[in-house]
Formats: structure tokens, sequence, C-alpha cells
């Protein structure tokens, strides 16, 4: 009985249950780690949660917009790692300025988003499909263009171009967070306050009526993908701006983590429901758990195996929940 009066709470209506509940997981795992592992509470700990947070929230911000109109991509990671090896070569063996390696970064993840979109929407090929084509196509364009080499980015010494790391971090304040807000807010507004946002939305609750109703869901499926391509792009350059050095060949472990935050905050697999509030608690809580696992001495493939348990606990919530509600 308390608890139903609690959901009906108006704060807690306009926030949801879900997101309080999630959030307090995130509290009480923050917690649990800093009992568990000294020093965990420090600055540098943090400090390396938010490098991860920068990254995969673009990542997860990019997958939302997929997921909700029903579709899926599994190749955030790779594409994110092409742009960031293609742009940063042309940068360091071709001698290009930093802000064009930034801009370049940005247009490869909106041609494989537009791409992906494309076929998706236009040739009526199956996400997954695309998807896995999408990350061979990234993983070999990366490598051919780099020489299979792999590519460190300028380090805030440099005096030309390292200036681009402020946007992770500036004097030890975490600039890279107050950026991933931002676009969080705005992804928040297209989704829920714009018409673009709605008719994705309404994609994936039933794309045959949407359709019947006279809109045209080819090109609002494909903007999903756009924005999906363009965010990866960006979540290139602040992974670089924390972790120096990229590899061809890499990239696909964190699709499962972006996924998983973005469903582990709301998102329903089969489309028709997202919460980028939601994505942003997930991604905290993912980015926590790998520093936490890494900090208890354990490996990463622990985190994999965690990660993994994680996708399969939340897509069996969400489909339990709509099992209930028809």
């Amino acid at each position: 009985m308390r608890l139903s009066k609690f959901k009906q709470n108006p704060f807690v209506k306009k926030v949801g249950f879900n997101r309080i509940i999630l959030f307090c997981v995130m509290i009480l795992m923050y917690v649990a780690f800093c009992l568990l592992v000294p020093g965990f509470f420090g600055k540098a700990r943090i400090l390396s949660v938010m490098n991860y947070v920068y990254f995969l929230g673009f990542l997860s911000l990019g997958v939302t917009f997929v997921i909700a109109t029903g579709g899926i991509d599994f190749s955030i990671g790779p594409v994110m790692f092409c742009c960031a090896l293609i742009s940063g070569y042309t940068m360091v063996f071709k001698g290009a300025p930093v802000i064009v390696s930034i801009i370049m970064s940005i247009i490869i993840g909106f041609i494989f988003g537009s791409l992906n979109g494309y076929l998706v929407s236009y040739w009526t090929i199956p996400p997954f499909i695309v998807s896995m084509a999408s990350m061979n196509i990234a993983k070999g364009v990366a490598a051919v263009y780099t020489k299979t080499q792999s590519v460190s980015w300028p380090l805030s010494t440099d005096p030309d171009n390292g200036w681009f790391r402020n946007l992770v971090s500036y004097n030890g304040f975490p600039v890279g967070l107050v950026i991933f807000l931002v676009a969080a807010a705005i992804c928040m507004i297209v989704l829920n306050n714009t018409k673009p946002g709605r008719y994705i939305l309404c994609l994936g609750s039933n794309e045959e009526a949407v359709r019947l109703s006279g809109v045209d869901t080819k090109k609002w499926k494909m903007l999903a993908y756009v924005i999906c391509g363009t965010l990866v792009g960006i979540a290139a350059i602040f992974f670089v701006g924390a972790y120096t050095t990229v590899q061809p060949g890499y990239g696909d472990q964190y699709n499962n983590e972006a996924i998983a935050g973005c469903v582990m905050g709301g998102t329903s697999m089969v489309g028709g429901l997202a919460s980028i509030g939601g994505t942003v608690i997930g991604v905290l809580i993912i980015s926590l758990l790998q520093e936490g696992i890494l900090a208890l001495g354990f490996a990463k493939d622990i985190q994999l195996i965690v990660t993994g348990l994680i996708v399969i606990v939340v897509v069996y919530a969400d489909v339990m929940a709509r099992r209930r509600k028809n």
C-alpha cells in the first residue's frame, strides 16, 4: 500500500519510479565499492569512472534513438574506433589540424549512421544484418586507411593540438561530464518534445499504424540512425581525449555496454519506450561497475561477463513488464 502511494507521488511520477530505483542502486553500488576498495572514494577513481562515462555516454545516447524505433545497432563501437583512427591518422601522419580531425570524426560517424539508416529504412534490410555488416566495414576501412597502425592522439603538452583534451578535463575539472549532460538534455528535448522524437517513438510502438496515418516512416527511422552515427563520431573524440591510443580491429566490447546502459535505463528493446534520463543513470552504473571490478583485482573479462548478464536480466525484465501490461 505504501509503495503504491509512493508511486503516485507527483515528484515520483514526474521523475519515474524505475529511474529513482536505478539511481538508488547506483548510490548503493558506489558505497559498496568504497567499503570494499580502500581509496575508491578518491578523486583519481572518480575521474577514471568519468573518463569511461564520456564516450560510453554518447554511444548510449545514440543507440537509444535507434532502439526506440525497434531497431538495433551493433556497429557503434567499431565505428567509434574507425572515426578515431581515420581522423587521428589524418592529423598525426598527414598534418591536419586537430579541429579538422574532430570535424572529420563527426562526419565519418554521420556517414555510417546515414548508410545504416538508409539500408534499414529504404532497402528494408533487417537492422541486425545491417549493423553487423557495418561493423565489419568500419573495421576494414580503418585498417586499410591506417595500414593497420595504431594511432596516438596528441597529449595535452602538445602546443598546437593538445588543447582538445580540455574538452575532457581542464585542470582536473570534468568538462566532459558537463558536455555529456548538456548533450543528454538536448537529446531528451528532441526525443520527448519535438515532432521527430515523437515519430521515432511511435515507430517503435506501431510502425504500420504510423505509416497508414500518412507519416513518412522511412525518413524518421533513418533520422534515428543518423543521430546515432553523429553521436558515435562525437564519442570517438572523448575516447581519444581520455585514452589517447586507438588500435584497428577493436571496439566490439563497447556495443553491449552501451546497449546495457540504454536498456537498463528504461528503453525497451522492442521500441516505443525510451528514457534519456534513464540512459544517463545506466551509463553511470556500467562505468562504475567496470571501474569497481578492476579495482577489486578482477580481470576485464569478468566485467564483460557481468555486463552480458545485466543485458539478459534487463531485457527479460522488459519482456515480463510488457506481458503484464498486455
